[in-house]
């Protein structure tokens, strides 16, 4: 099992930053990718960002140039640094670990951009 803590939400105004994070504790052994998602009200789950154990990173186009996800592996911990944000960047932020072909999540973090 793996339980992933997340931290760094809240109220910010647009043009602000935010850095989120998220620590993984219990089996963290062999966690392969990590991502986060978000949720917006009445919208589906949707990938921001996500980046292998290797340091491979991929992004939502809504994303690239404003968001910067990274990773320390030695904390098992995966950060997204949030620039330039916008009022449609209002969701919950969930994190994901991938381990053995299971699927871990956070219980979200809510970030709100205000225009």
């Amino acid at each position: 099992q793996v339980q992933l803590v997340e931290s760094g939400g809240g109220l910010v105004q647009a043009g602000g930053s935010l850095r989120l994070s998220c620590a993984a504790f219990g089996s963290t052994f062999s966690i392969r990718a990590m991502a986060w998602y978000r949720q917006a009200p009445g919208k589906q789950r949707e990938l921001v960002a996500g980046i292998t154990s290797g340091g491979t990173t991929n992004y939502a186009d809504s994303v690239k140039g404003r968001f910067t996800i990274s990773r320390d592996n030695a904390k098992n911990t995966v950060y997204l640094q949030m620039n330039t944000l916008k009022p449609e960047d209002t969701a919950v932020y969930y994190c994901l670990a991938s381990r053995y072909g299971l699927d871990y999540w956070g219980q979200g973090t809510q970030v709100t951009v205000s225009s």
